[in-house]
């Protein structure tokens, strides 16, 4: 007796052909762009004084306003323009300057080309990402990205998935490529990324997060170093000399190993210099709390605390990476 088909068996392989589809479409599309088109579409978003207005209707228009907040955040000024509200007085945000993104797949949506002659009329550049080349909204653009499929992904060859997949990705390579030839740094990507685990990588510093420095001296017995330990809680202490400068650190560690193979008749002449880690790796209070976080992680045996020194080696903080984790990163 054959064994009863599951209902949902065979889903992965639909599922992983529909992923094949998009990412042929996506290949192919890459092979129908022009390298005229291209580079003067880059060169119109490079040059552009004003900003970068996106706009398409339905679910282009959710493509839209997405390219909108990608070229935002990678340091290009850009907006999303539902043309409904452009026909109802936005329009007044289109400036002289600015730069026009139009998405559309059959490029003769109705909303799009009933704001075409006042998009003309205002002395902006057109660019186009339509799936039909030969649309109105094509023959009206001064440049024209073919954003064209062989088929949706939809099983009935209706709903836009493949053809937004598409123009979504012609949107974020435009972007991306703008975002090199600006040359945008890390510092400025982060100016437009302060919240958040990225903006957290980006900008917080070891400053913030570090305390002030548990200090003892390299003769402090080892029962002061057992109460240095206790005080600050910070399961180390940093052993400096007489100018301040790191010389070694004690973590709560390196003390119980220590005293386990310690004579117990000689534990009280143990000394800090005696169970301290010389020349410890540190970080400067400038420095990305990430940076740090990598610092303390990838190496073959992994630390939870850093001292942290300033340009002349002088103990300036303890770094945990506790509070590294805490923070978010």
């Amino acid at each position: 007796m054959e064994p009863v088909k599951k209902q949902n068996e065979g889903y992965l392989e639909k599922v992983a052909t529909i992923l094949d589809l998009e990412a042929g479409a996506v290949r192919r599309a890459a092979s129908l762009l022009s390298a005229e088109s291209i580079d003067a579409a880059l060169v119109l978003l490079r040059d552009c004084v004003g900003k970068v207005v996106v706009t398409g209707v339905g679910k282009s228009g959710v493509i839209a306003q997405k390219i909108a907040q990608t070229l935002t955040s990678t340091g290009t000024t850009a907006i999303f323009l539902h043309p409904s509200d452009a026909l109802h007085g936005g329009l007044g945000v289109i400036n002289s300057g600015d730069v026009v993104i139009a998405l559309s797949n059959s490029g003769e949506t109705d909303e799009l080309t009933a704001i075409l002659p006042s998009i003309l009329q205002r002395s902006v550049a057109l660019i186009s990402i339509v799936g039909n080349v030969d649309s109105t909204l094509a023959r009206n653009a001064k440049v024209v990205l073919d954003a064209s499929v062989d088929k949706e992904a939809c099983p009935l060859n209706l709903a836009p998935t493949t053809s937004t997949t598409v123009a979504l990705a012609i949107g974020d390579a435009l972007a991306m490529a703008l975002m090199e030839i600006k040359g945008t740094t890390e510092e400025e990507f982060a100016a437009n990324h302060p919240a958040g685990r990225l903006g957290k990588r980006l900008t917080l510093r070891v400053a913030d997060l570090m305390h002030a420095s548990p200090n003892i001296s390299p003769d402090a017995g080892w029962l002061e170093v057992v109460k240095a330990l206790s005080t600050h809680a910070l399961g180390a202490v940093n052993v400096i000399d007489d100018q301040s400068r790191l010389i070694g650190i004690v973590t709560d560690g390196d003390l119980r190993r220590t005293i386990e193979r310690t004579d117990p008749g000689e534990l009280s002449l143990l000394i800090a210099a005696d169970m301290m880690t010389r020349s410890p790796v540190s970080v400067t209070p400038d420095s990305l709390a990430f940076e740090a976080l990598r610092m303390m992680e990838d190496r073959p045996s992994q630390i939870s605390v850093l001292p942290v020194t300033d340009s002349d080696g002088r103990c300036t903080g303890l770094l945990r990476l506790h509070d590294v984790v805490k923070s978010g990163l």
